[in-house]
């Protein structure tokens, strides 16, 4: 598979496909719900059901006729439940307190619940993927790997063979008293590094700029098997996570620059 380096080639990928996945979109009362399953549909790329819309919700989907299926729910928390779910217009708890629900919840016994985030920028040459910016306020030593092992898993997906992953840190130093999770980044570069993840290349703590640009990465003196074309970045927190992501989608793109 080759590798998919913007959305226009992941929607051509999808479209390409004999088997379309079936998105059940949650309340999706919301200008730009709404537009991203008109698009879905008009490129035959997934199967929609929509669960709780409101009436005028409901009015603009009527012209794609039996293309989409309509469940009605009484209020947000049962519209959230469903077997692959999008978010439409309702808060994040509602929809977690479904996919979390110990007897219909859709996550597995031991498993980990996390998020990952797909930023396309036109100064970037990839696709960049970056975990956690929305469910982990504080990941543990466990929940950090679990991340690492998710969003490497995603790479492969998108064709990446060997993915970069930075571990992101406001600098390139362990720093055990004040930032315990650089330590840890360490340990999950060793792991990678003997082979424990598969074929992949994980380096940190970096901070963000020498992640993504090997300019930076030489006017600071410093050397990373990344080579500043990181894949994947893993924040320490869902704080830093959270306010990059927000400053990806919030700001015009063309007002993103690395140096």
């Amino acid at each position: 598979m080759e590798v998919i380096r913007n959305f226009e080639e992941l929607v051509s990928h999808l479209s390409q496909r004999t088997e379309r996945r079936r998105v059940a979109v949650v309340c999706p009362n919301d200008h730009s719900s709404q537009e991203a399953v008109a698009r879905a549909l008009d490129e035959g790329i997934a199967d929609i059901l929509i669960v709780g819309a409101d009436e005028e919700a409901k009015a603009f989907f009527a012209k794609y006729g039996e293309r989409i299926e309509s469940v009605d729910a009484s209020d947000v928390d049962e519209a959230a439940r469903a077997d692959v779910l999008m978010k439409g217009l309702l808060n994040t708890d509602n929809l977690l307190r479904a996919v979390l629900n110990k007897e219909t919840g859709i996550l597995p016994k031991g498993r980990v619940l996390t998020h990952i985030a797909c930023a396309q920028m036109p100064q970037y040459d990839r696709l960049l993927f970056c975990t956690d910016v929305a469910v982990i306020p504080r990941p543990t030593k466990e929940q950090r790997e679990e991340q690492l092992r998710y969003v490497l898993e995603l790479c492969r997906t998108m064709g990446v063979e060997k993915p970069r992953v930075a571990l992101i840190n406001c600098s390139e130093k362990v720093n055990e008293k004040h930032f315990p999770h650089t330590v840890e980044y360490r340990e999950l570069v060793a792991k990678a590094e003997a082979g424990e993840f598969g074929p992949c290349i994980v380096d940190g703590p970096m901070d963000l700029k020498t992640s993504l640009s090997e300019a930076a990465l030489k006017k600071k003196h410093l050397e990373s098997p990344i080579e500043g074309k990181a894949d994947a970045l893993i924040f320490p927190g869902i704080q830093s996570g959270n306010v990059f992501y927000s400053v990806a989608t919030a700001l015009p793109r063309s007002s993103i620059r690395w140096p």
